[in-house]
């Protein structure tokens, strides 16, 4: 019953916010809350969220920080080489600037954090799309996928969990994947082409000049952070500091609201600090490394960086208030939802659904695919990974696939490996906190980023798996 259930829940949660029936705030907090009275246990709700919130809270602090601190970086001037090279290899063609997407999106994810993937990415391309009347959700598609592959870098989470439930290295798991991640990557690349010249033959073809040509009625706006819309702040269009006309690149369901101004990397932003790009630069390089060295926990080092970051670059305390404040919008949206998303997890594992739908899926497994259950892992980390969380799957449901294989002679090593192949349509789940700063910030409905991504992202998981499989590594 607990399986059903479990499966109905999911199913209910994701048809609601899919036909906009309900927000994904109060989805994540009123579907799981039923469902929980349903099986009995509505009196150990609370303990159950309460659990949920204990166990996600530093991600919801690490989510905080990191957004104030790259949220800085980028109002400084830190990313501006990096997204200048790749507008400049956009020339405002559809085409392009889909593949621009996708190559800014794996660039920035060999820092292994998702949120920073997409705060840079859609701080970078969402004036473009706007004044180029793109679709959004091509945008958040494309970033999350290519963000998905690159998620198994070792210190990017599926990886070290998988060495961590099977009691591998983390090097043996990942290194011989990287061929059939790499193929991974490049069909990424091939879709946004596909995507693009789909977007060139929908919208046609402009120049740079032509598309950042400015217009009657301009909203003149000053830069801020984060890729947000607040109609007084100032942008040029794709980072040039050209002015964009009011309601400029409103389109169907992708429209902002009219004589709203558009957010942008202006090269003369008032935030910009030029003389402290070394240290800036520095700064990041050392944070990301003592991520990586596992100095301290994540979230205390985005505190620390954070508050670096605000005292050196704008040691006014007006202007540090002013800089938490211009993200105080993309940092409440997300610790909500992360938030919210605790009372869905804290159920489904409260009550039991998670190992009993996990049960079950192992126990359909026929018994004459023992020997191929690297394959048949690889199968099951497409749904269960987008169902569940990394941690549930990698320590909850790899330790009995591994199991189950073993007893057939098949490696852990490559039933880890074939573990790693559903990170693609893991990001764009909503249980992933990462995925709502990207809609958030691109200003797309979850349920419409659900729609479009979906479909691309489990391919270029079957790619990745038909890859391991083809290069022997699965």
């Amino acid at each position: 019953m607990l399986t059903i259930l479990g499966f109905v829940m999911i199913a209910t949660f994701l048809v609601l916010i899919m036909m906009k029936k309900m927000s994904p705030i109060a989805a994540l907090v009123l579907i799981p809350a039923l469902f929980c009275v349903i099986v009995g246990q509505g009196a150990k709700l609370g303990d159950y969220v309460l659990e949920g919130v204990g166990n996600l809270a530093p991600t919801a602090a690490m989510l905080m920080f990191a957004i104030v601190y790259f949220g800085v970086m980028i109002d400084v001037g830190l990313f501006d080489p990096i997204v200048r090279g790749i507008l400049r290899f956009c020339k405002a063609d559809p085409m392009r600037v889909v593949v621009g997407t996708a190559l800014l999106a794996a660039i920035v994810s060999l820092d292994g954090d998702g949120s920073t993937t997409f705060m840079i990415t859609v701080s970078a391309m969402y004036p473009l799309y706007k004044r180029l009347k793109m679709s959004l959700v091509v945008m958040t598609g494309v970033a999350a996928t290519a963000n998905g592959v690159m998620n198994t870098l070792p210190w990017g989470g599926p990886t070290a969990r998988a060495a961590t439930a099977l009691k591998l290295d983390a090097g043996d798991i990942f290194v011989p994947m990287i061929p059939a991640l790499g193929t991974g990557l490049l069909f990424v690349f091939a879709l946004a082409y596909v995507l693009g010249r789909r977007e060139r033959r929908r919208i046609g073809y402009l120049t740079l000049d032509e598309a950042l040509e400015p217009q009657t009625e301009t909203v003149l706006v000053t830069a801020g952070p984060g890729g947000a819309e607040h109609g007084h702040e100032a942008t040029g269009g794709a980072g040039t500091g050209a002015a964009l006309p009011a309601g400029a690149g409103d389109r169907g369901g992708d429209a902002a609201p009219e004589g709203e101004g558009f957010q942008g990397l202006d090269p003369d932003r008032p935030t910009l600090r030029p003389r402290l790009y070394w240290f800036n630069a520095a700064l990041t390089v050392a944070l990301l490394t003592s991520m990586i060295m596992e100095l301290l926990p994540i979230p205390v080092l985005f505190l620390i960086g954070a508050a670096l970051a605000l005292t050196i670059n704008f040691p006014h305390m007006a202007d540090q208030k002013a800089r938490i404040a211009a993200h105080a919008d993309n940092v409440l949206n997300v610790s909500g939802m992360v938030f919210a998303a605790a009372v869905f997890t804290g159920v489904l594992t409260g009550t039991g659904m998670v190992k009993h739908m996990a049960d079950w899926l192992v126990g359909a497994i026929p018994e004459g695919m023992g020997p191929h259950m690297a394959l048949v892992t690889g199968l099951l980390s497409l749904p269960l990974t987008y169902f569940m969380s990394n941690d549930g799957f990698y320590f909850g449901v790899l330790p009995v696939l591994a199991e189950a294989g073993a007893a057939h002679g098949v490696s852990p090593l490559e039933i880890a490996r074939a573990s790693l192949v559903g990170q693609a349509l893991h990001m764009s789940s909503p249980l992933v906190p990462a995925v709502y700063v990207l809609v958030g910030m691109a200003k797309v409905e979850f349920g419409d980023h659900t729609k479009f991504t979906v479909k691309w992202a489990a391919l270029t998981s079957l790619v990745v798996l038909g890859a391991g499989i083809l290069f022997g590594i699965i």
